[in-house]
């Protein structure tokens, strides 16, 4: 990977941190200032040891941008936060001090850049929706030629052509729908016609382990495969067999082309040895014999296409109302993953990301739609995260907010204080452990693990 490439991925990062950031400080600024609580300090980025690229102070709050650019911080007069003020707890609490206020109020402020971060989501999935995918296929278009199944899916007893009728008994009206993870992650049921025959397929709760021991695929649409370019000319397999772009891929060892998955799946059956291509070519039906690589490929770029004349336009309410059932989607999806995670199910390795490997999902090419979408994510994400009982994150905040409110009284300054300490720690520990993880990897796929 070269230094542009890495460029673009940390841009892409900070870009997007930047946004998320910024918007769920601003809940918290928000809901204080509207509760006239004094707001001392709003930073995108830390200002560690007191070194900021920019700032300018308004009225009682100084507004900056820090050097570290993983995070930033709104300092709340009056509120034991990570910047751990001690004198400001000695003195008789102000009126415009957090300290002062009733709990419900305190409940607001806190709960606020998490409920930001969730209209955020929600606000960039619709965009995203409507931006770039702009329509969908509907259930009666995509049922016409059913679904191509792959190996798994084969299995647990999917059949190439089945037409999908539910998941979990519910019906839904794009493809994506039955594809989501939340409903099939942990295992499930889901209902297929197959020849007017309805037939209930069950999803085995080991399911994520194929998906993360990187399955190939798993259900499809009917779609046709054309050669959109070919990868070094003259020296990839499918150059030397008289492929050209522009050719749409029929066939494969004698079978019609139902998908893209069952070209995949047949070359790579055919490691190291070789496939018999049927080409249409400008209405002329080819027949060539291609070598097949050791990777199971032979040296083109597909242009997948979707054989389906009727499609549904996204308009702004079908967008909002999909992008919050999206978002919604993922937040249930972390809920059950954090619950996998404790039983041990899910390695706990394998479930944190540094900014590295986030940057890295980003990928080296700037591409807005994805960019959008792994935001509109990773918003969800931050707010499922900042709603855990942890202290020194809004939960946890929350969480003593409710203990103090159940118990009638306020906690000890002193026990505050420790408990802050005790949660920084602990995130910081989970930030080491994730970099540590994320460059391991990095080290492993560079020198295969020595």
């Amino acid at each position: 990977m070269n230094p542009l490439q890495v460029l673009i991925m940390a841009g892409q990062l900070i870009l997007a941190l930047s946004i998320l950031v910024t918007i769920h400080e601003l809940g918290h600024f928000l809901a204080a200032r509207a509760f006239g609580i004094r707001v001392e300090k709003f930073f995108v980025f830390f200002d560690f040891g007191g070194y900021k690229l920019f700032s300018i102070k308004r009225g009682d709050t100084e507004y900056g941008l820090g050097w570290f650019p993983l995070g930033g911080y709104v300092k709340i007069a009056g509120m034991i936060d990570e910047s751990l003020d001690k004198e400001q707890l000695k003195r008789e609490p102000e009126s415009w001090e957090f300290r002062s206020k009733p709990n419900w109020q305190k409940f607001i402020v806190m709960v606020a850049g998490v409920v930001m971060n969730f209209i955020l989501g929600i606000a960039l999935y619709a965009f995203y929706l409507g931006q770039y995918q702009k329509s969908y296929i509907p259930q009666a278009e995509f049922n016409k030629e059913g679904i191509y199944a792959y190996e798994t899916a084969r299995e647990y007893g999917f059949q190439t052509g089945d037409k999908l009728v539910s998941v979990n008994g519910k019906t839904y009206d794009r493809f994506e729908d039955y594809m989501a993870n939340f409903r099939i992650f942990f295992g499930g049921e889901m209902m297929v016609d197959r020849n007017g025959q309805l037939i209930t397929i069950q999803i085995p709760s080991s399911h994520f382990n194929r998906v993360r021991e990187g399955m190939t695929g798993f259900l499809e649409m009917r779609n046709d495969v054309l050669v959109d370019s070919i990868l070094g000319p003259d020296l990839s397999p499918a150059a030397r067999a008289g492929v050209q772009q522009g050719d749409r891929i029929a066939g494969i060892n004698g079978e019609p082309l139902f998908a893209f998955g069952q070209l995949v799946e047949t070359l790579g059956a055919n490691k190291g040895d070789s496939v018999t291509l049927e080409l249409d070519r400008d209405g002329q039906t080819l027949v060539v014999q291609t070598a097949v690589d050791t990777a199971g490929r032979i040296g083109f770029v597909p242009d997948i296409v979707l054989l389906y004349k009727d499609s549904t336009q996204y308009t702004t309410a079908s967008a909002l109302r999909y992008g919050a059932g999206d978002a919604w989607n993922w937040l249930y999806f972390n809920a059950r993953a954090m619950g996998k995670i404790f039983t041990g199910d899910v390695p706990f390795a394998k479930s944190i990301e540094s900014p590295i490997g986030i940057a890295r999902i980003y990928g080296p090419t700037w591409d807005w739609a994805k960019f959008w979408w792994l935001t509109a994510i990773l918003s969800m994400i931050l707010a499922f995260m900042n709603i855990l009982p942890i202290p020194a994150l809004d939960g946890g905040h929350i969480m003593f907010i409710l203990i103090e409110t159940a118990i009638g009284r306020k906690l000890p300054d002193s026990f505050m204080e420790k408990a802050q300490v005790f949660g920084m720690v602990v995130i910081l520990g989970l930030m080491v452990f994730a970099f540590g993880s994320d460059i391991l990897e990095i080290v492993q796929e560079r020198f295969g693990g020595k």
